[in-house]
């Protein structure tokens, strides 16, 4: 194995044992590029281009209450090309970061702190807060785009080299909303961005999108009641899906600064289809089912008169006791995920739903050609019991209903873990799952981390490869694949 430091930015942090900290959480510091990485198995010659994962990792010592959330954004890439690999890792320099590394210390308030705590005005729908753009990564018009989950300026990186681009070209035309929110999409047939962003201002929210070419092409309002809080989309040929659930903050509270969530089980869930830019601009249509939140889609597609909706359905969005800054309280086992569906008939008005599945899964993918359109096959993280952590990956048939599963191991722990298409692979409903399942794993007991590559097609069956990286990484959050042609970069694999 070949490892160049790149860098080690300033760091004044004392972990102290705080539980995401340490353990599966403890922060990395040091960016490195890894060359001739020792491979167990064999890496798939039909594997060509990249897997990004998204981390928290805090730089400085909090002003107040760290939470799992606060920590600075870095992401991890291993470039895949004619059967070779190479692991890079930068953090997300954003502005806070930057101001952050120039005065030495944290100046911004964290999630359950008080906004009076900052030095520095911050951003989001919270307010206060560091955008530390370590929520999600995706691809888009060739590069890799990082954003935050309570709203914050799209940042652009080198999708091959991880090289900052700064923040995207039409990032300065959607601050009045906060900028974007954690889970925007890219459509596979247009290269369009969809987006959309929250605020504690009236209409409350927009919907948007962004070509190819970096230009901002379709923003519009989406009026709401009030500050709401939604966290992921999802879209289908001709509309986006955007959502209104009864978790949010307590709006009684928010004009004394007060952050306070509060779960309405009296109101329903609300789903707003918005046309997408190319479609007949005929207005939003909303539709109400019964209530809970949902934190994360897979996906969406148009069947007749009806808009078929997947996703995360929680059977209780708010824990007993309410939310602090425990592991227990982020686990899924506090709130219930589970494989769920929603039909919106959009001449009638009415919602069918009902439940796919009754185990605990979250932080699920699809094959993303097959993004908003009907699809077979998804891929979803097992949740650890009790803790924000994630044990395995199921892969859920959603013609027969029939699973198989691949566990990490005692004390392994990995987290969203895309589906890769082959690069040759056909689009054809024979070719859904022709490719690979990766992920970062961290493995507690050997004090590293590695890479698993599996068939994704046979799951069960355990990988076809382990790539082990040059240090053990933090857990993470978010992940995506982009095939290789997808990307634009002149940068190729070492030999």
């Amino acid at each position: 194995m070949h490892i160049d430091l790149v860098d080690e930015p300033l760091h004044t942090l004392q972990p102290q044992g705080h539980p995401f900290m340490s353990g599966p959480f403890t922060p990395n510091w040091q960016e490195v590029n890894a060359s001739g990485l020792e491979v167990i198995g064999e890496i798939p010659r039909r594997l060509n281009g990249v897997y990004l994962r998204n981390t928290q990792n805090p730089v400085h010592q909090p002003l107040g209450t760290y939470h799992a959330f606060d920590g600075d954004g870095m992401l991890h890439l291993l470039s895949f090309q004619d059967g070779r690999c190479e692991y890079r890792n930068r953090f997300v320099r954003t502005r806070g970061f930057e101001e952050e590394q120039a005065a030495g210390q944290a100046l911004y308030a964290g999630l359950i702190d008080r906004p009076s705590l900052a030095t520095r005005p911050g951003w989001g729908a919270r307010g206060g807060l560091k955008d530390t753009s370590a929520t999600d990564v995706i691809v888009h018009a060739g590069q890799a785009l990082t954003t935050f989950y309570q709203c914050g300026e799209p940042y652009y990186l080198d999708a091959r080299t991880l090289e900052m681009k700064g923040v995207a070209p039409w990032g300065a035309q959607v601050m009045d909303g906060n900028g974007i929110s954690a889970h925007p999409k890219v459509c596979p047939r247009s290269g369009d961005l969809l987006f959309f962003n929250y605020s504690k201002q009236a209409p409350f929210m927009h919907y948007g999108e962004v070509d190819k070419d970096h230009r901002l092409v379709h923003y519009v309002p989406v009026p709401l009641p009030g500050p709401r809080l939604p966290h992921d989309m999802m879209f289908t040929e001709h509309f986006a899906i955007l959502n209104d659930f009864p978790l949010h903050w307590d709006e009684a509270l928010l004009p004394q600064g007060r952050h306070k969530l509060i779960y309405h089980a009296d109101r329903p869930s609300r789903f707003a289809l918005v046309p997408r830019r190319h479609a007949p601009q005929t207005g939003i249509q909303w539709f109400e089912a019964s209530p809970t939140y949902v934190l994360h889609w897979l996906n969406a597609w148009e069947e007749g008169d009806e808009v078929v909706l997947h996703g995360y359905h929680q059977k209780t969005p708010m824990p007993t006791g309410g939310y602090d800054n425990t592991g227990a309280t982020l686990g899924p086992s506090r709130y219930g995920p589970t494989l769920y569906e929603w039909r919106l008939n959009r001449v009638t008005g009415a919602v069918r739903e009902r439940q796919l599945d009754q185990r605990l899964l979250e932080f699920g993918m699809i094959n993303a050609r097959y993004w908003g359109k009907r699809y077979r096959y998804s891929y979803n993280m097992i949740a650890h019991p009790g803790s924000f952590l994630f044990d395995g990956i199921l892969r859920y048939d959603h013609t027969s209903g029939q699973s198989q599963q691949y566990l990490f191991g005692e004390g392994r722990f990995g987290s969203e873990s895309p589906m890769a298409p082959c690069h040759d692979a056909g689009t054809g409903p024979g070719d859904e799952d022709d490719g690979y399942v990766v992920s970062f794993v961290t493995d507690m007991s050997a004090d590293r981390s590695e890479c698993v590559v599996l068939d994704a097609s046979n799951i069960a069956a355990g990988p076809v490869a382990r790539i082990l990286l040059p240090h053990r990484i933090s857990s993470g959050t978010h992940a995506c694949w982009a095939d290789a042609s997808e990307i634009r970069s002149d940068w190729q694999v070492p030999a």
